[in-house]
């Protein structure tokens, strides 16, 4: 639209006539949108914003006396706030250039005063320092004239031919070089010692393939060795084995034949032998059996015998009383214990008569019970009564 003017982003409008500014400044201030501006009555003049650079090569002397070139450069531009663009503005609005001309002579004027309170070593060894002092010292005036310092940045310092800087890195120049050359003979000592161990992995690599080989070469004579004699060898191997082979048959055979000589002649012998020994068990037992069979029907018989022979035994004895002198004393009951001791002697007698056969049962000798029986009778007739004498004398019976 016609008469409306919008200032660039890094640019501050000023319009001046008419009414004044603030503060009673001689024109507007108008940043960040646009005005209308009526044509003829009013005028229009834009002030940079940018950052803006100067350049600073000064000679200072030192608080030594000594002579140094001391380059600097130096970032600012126009403050933000509407006094420092005024203040700019004022001084600067018709020739803008003039910023970094002005700024330049301000910062060279503030280096030389620092660098004279300054010694050689300090300003070497301590260039932040003295670019943050500079700053310090600037700050106020570039104020005053609506400028701002970004930095201050100490591009070079130059002794000229003096040689003081030279002299002063020398002992340091002196201490890099021989560090350098101990790293450097310590490099070539383990360059030395890395060919010379090279040279003894090299030794050692060549003697390794050396046995290597003549253990290769061993191997392959053997493998020939072993080849050359695998035909004797193998049949050596094969004719030891038939031989083993045919002796563990010829063990087994005898085995087998052990087996069965013991399943055909000794079991069926033993066998034999058992069935004997059992049968001639059996017939003794049954010897025995019918030798006490028979013994037992003699005693039976002679049992018989000696009942029947009792009346006679006792007809005997009492015919061994009949010449006899004997007084009885008690009458009926004396006679009566007369016939009783008869009769007890005749059970005596066959009861001796009994135990003398039964212990003479197992004797070849011994003599029928028949004859036994008549020595027994005999003995009876002259046997002695119960309180008599072999005499015919009396016999008293109480």
């Amino acid at each position: 639209m016609f008469g409306y003017r919008v200032p660039a982003p890094d640019e501050a409008m000023l319009i001046s006539g008419g009414r004044r500014g603030q503060g009673g400044a001689p024109f507007r201030v108008v940043t960040g949108h646009g005005k209308f501006v009526l044509p003829v009555f009013r005028k229009v003049r834009f002030l940079t914003l940018a950052m803006c650079e100067a350049e600073v090569a000064e000679k200072c002397v030192t608080k030594q006396g000594i002579a140094l070139t001391v380059k600097a450069v130096i970032a600012f531009k126009v403050g933000n706030d509407n006094e420092s663009i005024v203040n700019a503005g004022q001084r600067f609005l018709s020739d803008q250039d003039q910023m970094s001309i002005l700024t330049g002579r301000i910062f060279a004027g503030h280096l030389r005063a620092i660098i004279g309170s300054m010694t050689v070593e300090e300003i070497v060894t301590e260039r932040q320092k003295l670019a943050t002092e500079v700053l310090e010292t600037s700050k106020a005036e570039m104020a005053k004239i609506g400028l701002i310092v970004d930095s201050l940045q100490i591009q070079s310092i130059d002794d000229g031919d003096t040689g003081y800087i030279d002299a002063m890195s020398a002992p340091h120049k002196a201490a890099i070089q021989r560090q350098a050359q101990i790293a450097q003979a310590q490099a070539t000592q383990q360059s030395v010692e890395a060919q010379q161990e090279a040279a003894r992995n090299q030794a050692e690599y060549a003697r390794q393939t050396a046995v290597v080989q003549a253990q290769y070469n061993a191997e392959v004579d053997r493998v020939q060795a072993q080849a050359a004699q695998a035909g004797p060898l193998a049949q050596a191997h094969a004719q030891q084995e038939v031989l083993a082979a045919q002796t563990e048959l010829a063990e087994r055979a005898a085995q087998l034949r052990q087996q069965q000589l013991v399943a055909e002649v000794v079991k069926p012998a033993q066998a034999e032998a058992e069935r004997i020994r059992v049968l001639a068990l059996a017939e003794a037992e049954r010897m025995k059996i019918q030798a006490e069979a028979a013994a037992s029907h003699d005693r039976v018989a002679l049992d018989r015998m000696l009942i029947d022979q009792l009346p006679q035994i006792v007809k005997e004895a009492s015919a061994g009383l009949a010449g006899a002198n004997v007084n009885v004393l008690n009458g009926a009951d004396g006679l009566g214990e007369i016939a009783a001791g008869l009769v007890g002697q005749g059970l005596t007698i066959l009861d001796s008569v009994r135990r003398n056969l039964s212990g003479a049962d197992g004797a070849s000798s011994s003599p029928a019970p028949g004859a036994q029986l008549q020595r027994y009778l005999g003995t009876a007739k002259t046997r002695p009564q119960d309180g008599t004498s072999d005499d015919d004398g009396p016999v008293n019976i109480r």
